[in-house]
């Protein structure tokens, strides 16, 4: 016995049955381990959508921003109750982008993509899956999503290299620790 209580092949032993129990489970991972949520086909829908409603110009738009990976990173901790809305809305936009266009979401030309989402947001979207779940209710949600990752801070995983910062011509904000309470000279 070691001091610790667990010896070196105990350890190796958990370690393992750990790891081969998270491939086991469906969603913990990715076929490539980028993601910690969305599957490599539902990373680039969710990239596409965002795109769509914050689109490069001549600055960075939504792409650029790693958006994709902060909604990603807050559907594995905080967003955690959108997880089913996600799966069910990525489903959805392809059934519809199917049914209008007949082809998946992200292979549409950029004005198919815009009728796409104009249906999602109307509440109006094409599909049998929108009948468990409004399409409204979920461009909301991608969109909110989107606008966090895109003017949010860059430590939560999306506006990569500070674009939106860049964009709109502010320093990145700067708080070190509990230093912004501090009181200033002559006040208590």
């Amino acid at each position: 016995m070691k001091p610790n209580g667990l010896g070196r092949r105990a350890f190796v032993k958990a370690t393992g049955t750990a790891v081969g129990g998270m491939v086991l489970v469906p969603g913990c991972t990715s076929s490539t381990g980028r993601w910690r949520f969305f599957s490599d086909q539902e990373a680039i829908v969710v990239e596409a959508i965002a795109e769509q409603i914050i689109p490069a110009d001549r600055d960075a738009g939504a792409r650029e921003a790693n958006v994709v990976s902060y909604i990603d990173r807050q559907l594995s901790r905080v967003f955690r109750e959108h997880q089913e809305a996600y799966r069910t809305g990525i489903a959805g936009t392809q059934q519809t982008s199917n049914t209008m266009f007949e082809g998946d979401f992200e292979s549409l030309e950029w004005s198919q993509q815009t009728e796409v989402l104009r249906s999602l947001e109307s509440g109006e979207a094409e599909g049998s899956i929108w009948e468990s779940m409004s399409s409204r209710s979920f461009f909301e949600l991608i969109r909110d999503h989107t606008m966090q990752g895109f003017y949010g801070s860059p430590r939560h995983g999306g506006n990569h290299r500070f674009a939106s910062f860049k964009m709109i011509g502010i320093d990145y904000p700067r708080i070190v620790g509990q230093n912004r309470y501090r009181t200033f000279p002559g006040k208590s």
